[in-house]
């Protein structure tokens, strides 16, 4: 009961903010939100398999992209008649909340089906090898899309329906988006601090004494590979919605690595901490824009001297209450 009234809060309260801000904010600042909710999903997920299970992939990205061009061209080639059925019979607001869930789901199972693909002979490996191994498939990934002329190849893919073209496949709201981000974060906990949560800490801390007492360590980390996957390419089709134009050049080696960043600068194993740490480093270029090209320095230095004073991220393990309230109301203790 708790959870369901819960959960009604929250989407009121998401409705009200995704009526409101666009009158308050201009788009500008509408869509730093929306970048700074894809990269809360996006280092959440990563958080799961680098942070709790203690594997180490740098190719995250590439289900990223995985996730947006899937959805991208679900929109542009069927998504935009149903999108268009859809507003003959009802509201265009209420139409848009109904339709853009379908290609969110549908970019995450493309991509949940990648990290299963990948996941299934790669988790066999450990350390560098493993992290080689994940950079070598965000890079065929992004090799292969750019040779892929239905979804615009080297030149990008806008989202824009040659059947509908006065119908804007781009999702621009508030609402959609840290609903996204709740659920993520809900999911995440759930799984990391319910009592079969400690399979996946037992493989982080020592991988033999795991599988000495019968955990099945291959199957557990296939798992949190796949929902990793699922939930980044979830944000790779929140990327495309939001911003109407995918590019390969946004799903390349350094966005791999910035996400790695969030996650340990957060703090390996804090899920709180690693969306914390995204939020903080995905506006920092923002606020700083206006010290011109003194920003990039400044926002380098600030990395440096954080891992220097904190090595362990700004939260380490720790969470804030919210994560553990949700984690106990499942009947399960959080992890020290």
């Amino acid at each position: 009961m708790r959870t369901a009234v819960a959960a009604a809060l929250c989407v009121a309260v998401l409705a009200g903010l995704d009526a409101l801000l666009p009158q308050l904010l201009n788009p500008y600042y509408l869509t730093i939100l929306t970048r700074i909710g894809v990269a809360v999903i996006a280092a959440v997920s990563l958080q799961l398999v680098n942070g709790f299970t203690g594997q180490f992939s740098i190719g995250h990205a590439g289900f990223m992209a995985v996730g947006a061009y899937v959805a991208a061209a679900l929109s542009v080639y069927a998504g935009a008649g149903w999108l268009a059925g859809l507003a003959s019979a009802l509201p265009l607001p209420l139409a848009r909340g109904l339709y853009f869930p379908v290609p969110l789901v549908a970019g995450g199972l493309a991509a949940a089906l990648a990290g299963l693909v990948v996941g299934i002979p790669a988790l066999r490996l450990r350390g560098d090898y493993l992290a080689i191994a994940t950079l070598g498939f965000g890079e065929i990934i992004r090799i292969a899309i750019l040779n892929v002329d239905a979804v615009g190849g080297a030149r990008g893919f806008s989202l824009a329906s040659p059947a509908h073209p006065g119908l804007d496949l781009r999702y621009e709201g508030f609402g959609i988006s840290y609903a996204v981000v709740l659920v993520a974060v809900a999911v995440v906990a759930r799984l990391v601090y319910a009592t079969g949560g400690l399979a996946f800490r037992a493989v982080r801390e020592d991988e033999t004494a795991a599988e000495s007492v019968g955990v099945p360590t291959t199957r557990v980390k296939v798992e949190a590979f796949v929902v990793s996957s699922f939930f980044a390419g979830v944000a790779g089709a929140l990327f495309a919605h939001s911003e109407g134009y995918v590019h390969t050049n946004s799903f390349s080696f350094l966005r791999s690595f910035e996400i790695v960043v969030f996650v340990v600068l957060g703090g390996l194993g804090s899920i709180t901490g690693a969306a914390l740490a995204a939020a903080v480093l995905t506006a920092a270029p923002e606020v700083l824009r206006g010290l011109g090209e003194w920003r990039m320095i400044l926002y380098s230095v600030l990395l440096v001297a954080t891992m220097l004073l904190r090595p362990e991220g700004l939260l380490g393990r720790r969470e804030l209450v919210p994560v553990r309230l949700g984690a106990r109301a499942g009947g399960a203790r959080a992890a020290p």
